[in-house]
C-alpha cells in the first residue's frame, strides 16, 4: 500500500530529576550530598531508509515517543539517558508544519540521523549545590520537559527523471521497457494509481533513475483526475519528459497535449514549469509513415522541435537514443 502523507505526534523524552541524598555511613555520619543527575530524555530523529517506498506504517502508528531519562540516585549516581526513537522513513520525507505548512526539516539522504526533537536536559543532584554556606542543600532540579508537537510527514519520490503524460501515453510501458519496474499496464485510463520508480541501466555502469506518476487530464489543477495530487513526487527530479501519444487513437492531437501538460504544471506551480525537459513521441509502431509525427514536429516551435524523441514503448525501439539523451541532459546540459 502505497502511502505519502501522514499525521504524527511528535514527543521527545522529558529529563529525569536530581536526586536529593546525603552520604551516611559508618563512621562517616556527615559525609555530605551525593544525590546524582537525572538522565537526559532520549531524542527523536527520522532516519533515511533506502529500502523504503511509502510511510504506512505511520498512518496506523503516528505517535513517535523518546523514552524519559531516569531520575539520580544516592552515591552520586546518575540517571540512565532515555532512548531515542529512531523512525525509518523514505528517502526524499519531508516534516512539515500542519498549520503554517512551513518545512520543519526534510530527509534527503540514507542512513543520516535527523534531529527532530531533542531530549529535556535532566536535572542536577543536590551534589552540585554545596557550598561552604550551605552545606547541607535539600534541593536538586527537576528534570526539563521534552518536546511535543503535531506534524505531518510527506514523501516526495527522489528521481532524476520524471514522466508526464496524459492517461495512456505509455508512460508505464516506458517505465517497464527502460528498467525492472513492473507497473499495471491497461487499454484504460488511469491503470497508474500510485507513483513507480525504476532505474534505467545504461552502458558504462551509468544509472538514471524514473519516476512515473498517474496521468494528467485536463483541469487537473482544479481538482480533476489523480495526476495533480502526484505532480509533487517530480518536484525533486532535474528532468521531465512529456511522453505523447501520436497514435491515431490518441485522445486528442500530440501538440494539444503537450499544451495541456504545460499548462497543468504551470498552474501547480513550485518550479515545476521551468525544468529542463525532453519530449517522447510515443508509439511510432502505430504511425509507420510518420505523418503523425511529422504534424507534431511542424506545430511545435523550433526549440521544442528540436527536443522531440520519437520512441515506441512497446516494440522498444528508440529507447537506447532517449536514455542517451536524458543522460546528457542531466550531467551535459545538452
Amino acid at each position: 500500500m502505497f502511502v505519502d502523507y501522514a499525521n504524527v505526534i511528535i514527543r521527545s523524552g522529558h529529563g529525569g530529576c536530581g536526586c536529593v541524598s546525603f552520604r551516611r555511613e559508618k563512621y562517616m555520619p556527615k559525609g555530605g550530598p551525593n544525590g546524582g543527575d537525572g538522565g537526559n530524555g532520549g531524542d527523536v530523529l527520522l532516519v533515511g531508509d533506502a529500502a523504503l517506498n511509502s510511510l504506512v506504517k505511520y498512518r496506523y502508528a503516528p505517535r513517535l515517543f523518546a523514552k524519559d531519562g531516569s531520575p539520580g540516585s544516592g552515591s552520586n549516581k546518575s540517571g540512565r539517558r532515555g532512548a531515542d526513537m529512531r523512525a525509518p522513513v523514505p528517502c526524499g520525507t519531508i516534516l512539515r508544519d500542519p498549520e503554517t505548512g512551513d518545512v520543519l526539516c526534510e530527509v534527503l539522504e540514507p542512513d543520516v540521523p535527523v534531529l527532530v526533537a531533542k531530549g529535556g536536559k535532566g536535572g542536577l543532584g543536590n551534589q552540585h549545590f554545596a557550598t561552604a554556606t550551605r552545606q547541607v542543600p535539600r534541593y536538586a532540579q527537576p528534570g526539563l520537559p521534552g518536546v511535543e508537537f503535531r506534524a505531518v510527514l510527506e514523501l516526495k519520490v527522489m528521481a532524476d527523471v520524471g514522466l508526464v503524460g496524459l492517461p495512456n501515453a505509455g508512460k508505464s510501458s516506458l517505465i517497464q521497457a527502460v528498467s525492472r519496474a513492473r507497473p499495471k499496464i491497461g487499454d484504460y485510463p488511469f491503470t497508474t494509481l500510485e507513483p513507480q520508480v525504476g532505474v534505467a541501466e545504461l552502458p558504462g555502469f551509468r544509472t538514471l533513475m524514473i519516476a512515473d506518476i498517474p496521468g494528467i487530464i485536463e483541469g487537473a489543477s482544479d481538482g480533476k483526475g489523480l495526476g495533480i495530487q502526484f505532480l509533487k513526487h517530480v518536484e525533486r527530479t532535474r528532468l521531465l519528459v512529456f511522453v505523447l501519444d501520436i497514435s491515431p487513437y490518441a485522445g486528442m492531437p500530440a501538440a494539444r497535449a503537450l499544451e495541456v501538460l504545460r499548462c497543468e504544471i504551470e498552474a501547480f506551480g513550485h518550479g515545476l514549469a521551468h525544468k529542463p525537459f525532453v519530449i517522447a513521441a510515443n508509439k511510432t509502431d502505430m504511425d509507420p509513415d510518420g505523418a503523425a509525427l511529422g504534424d507534431l514536429l511542424a506545430q511545435l516551435g523550433p526549440d521544442d522541435a528540436a527536443r522531440v524523441a520519437a520512441i515506441s514503448a512497446l516494440q522498444r525501439t528508440g529507447l537506447e537514443q532517449l536514455l542517451e539523451r536524458l543522460y546528457a541532459c542531466l550531467h551535459n546540459g545538452t
